[in-house]
């Protein structure tokens, strides 16, 4: 018991834990930047976006990037979000990461 509250004061005392919550605060540095709002950054364009711009989607890589170019240039432009999941490498859990991140726009929306 001495051993556990030892290294837990320890913690504390090395700023690894709060004193107040015993749980290890959040650095900015570590914040995983897809948990901020939506709103506080730009939506990737689906049916303009570039294979970079793509790749900047998390679980989206070279080869997922082209396969959307691809379906995009097959098939038209996107017409609903929910169509990538059409895209061959895009299921459900992936689109569901992806839906705050992306948009459609009609043809008739400037851009």
């Amino acid at each position: 018991m001495r051993e556990i509250i030892a290294v837990g004061a320890l913690a504390i005392v090395c700023g690894l834990v709060s004193p107040v919550t015993a749980e290890r605060p959040v650095q900015s540095a570590e914040r995983d930047e897809t948990t901020a709002p939506a709103e506080s950054r730009d939506k990737v364009e689906l049916n303009t976006a570039d294979r970079m711009e793509l790749e900047e989607l998390p679980g989206i890589g070279p080869r997922t990037a082209e396969r959307i170019i691809e379906y995009r240039t097959e098939n038209g432009r996107f017409d609903k979000i929910e169509e990538l999941m059409n895209v061959r490498g895009i299921g459900e859990r992936t689109f569901l990461r992806l839906r705050d991140l992306v948009r459609v726009s009609s043809t008739s929306d400037p851009q």
